[in-house]
């Protein structure tokens, strides 16, 4: 299931602007700000106070964000949302099956993830003991589509047109030292993934991790997202990763296709 760009936009008639400041504001919490003040949540979304504060009092009162005096945080009631996507998409249980399998065979992380604008999220994963990124990965985790193994192949996926208007949009930056930084050369890199049916990044977006990436369909032949195989680069050679790796990948892939039923 991919996530396209066929949508509203914020000037349209149809938009309701203060229902998309209401979900900036659920956003604006993650990992780095758990917690935060009026002050703190209208300087991160760019809202004026008075603004910002009607809209935290309006989620306080429908249960989505708790409040301790100056502060406001997330309640549990926000996992509904995440929790209806998920219900709507039974596909996950099939996949999920199958990135435990990959787990227990080689010892390594793998995740499904899908494309949203320029990020990928994370939609199902299975997580070795080690871990790879300073970051925890996890359902709901995203990243920068540009330098992912799996978002590379979903960008691969994209129809010209919005493969091109991504990449007009996109910002590159050096994560590491082997990161793209030049979009003619990102847009070589995609068109290579289009032709040869899989997507390998090599410790471009953290220092010494390595990834590989495939789509994931189903028997109708409809994009799902796609599923990789993440790992170390001291612990795991590219010889390994595209001779034993990538072929575990791929037959998963196809047996995922062939257990969902258009």
């Amino acid at each position: 299931m991919m996530i396209t760009d066929d949508r509203l936009s914020p000037d349209s008639r149809d938009f309701v602007a203060a229902l998309a400041s209401g979900l900036e504001v659920l956003q604006a919490f993650d990992q780095q700000h758990p917690r935060m003040t009026l002050s703190e949540v209208a300087a991160k979304t760019g809202m004026d106070r008075a603004k910002a504060r009607r809209f935290l009092l309006t989620l306080h009162a429908l249960g989505y964000l708790d409040k301790q005096q100056r502060h406001f945080a997330l309640t549990p009631r926000v996992l509904q949302l995440g929790n209806a996507f998920l219900a709507a998409n039974p596909y996950r249980v099939v996949i999920q099956h199958y990135l435990e399998e990959i787990t227990r065979e080689i010892g390594e992380s793998t995740s499904l993830g899908v494309l949203d604008g320029d990020d990928v999220v994370y939609i199902a994963r299975s997580a070795a003991e080690h871990r790879l990124m300073a970051i925890r990965l996890s359902v709901g985790t995203r990243l920068p589509a540009a330098y992912t193994s799996m978002g590379r192949v979903l960008l691969a996926q994209l129809p010209e047109a919005e493969l091109a208007a991504c990449l007009a949009r996109v910002s590159l930056q050096a994560h590491t030292e082997h990161s793209i930084t030049d979009k003619a050369e990102l847009r070589r890199a995609i068109e290579q993934v289009r032709r040869q049916g899989y997507a390998i990044v090599d410790q471009e977006l953290d220092s010494g991790l390595r990834s590989v990436a495939v789509p994931a369909f189903d028997q109708r032949g409809q994009l799902l997202g796609a599923i990789n195989i993440s790992t170390n680069a001291a612990r795991v050679d590219m010889s390994t990763l595209t001779g034993r790796f990538l072929p575990l990948l791929q037959d998963k892939a196809r047996l995922i296709r062939e257990s969902l039923q258009g």
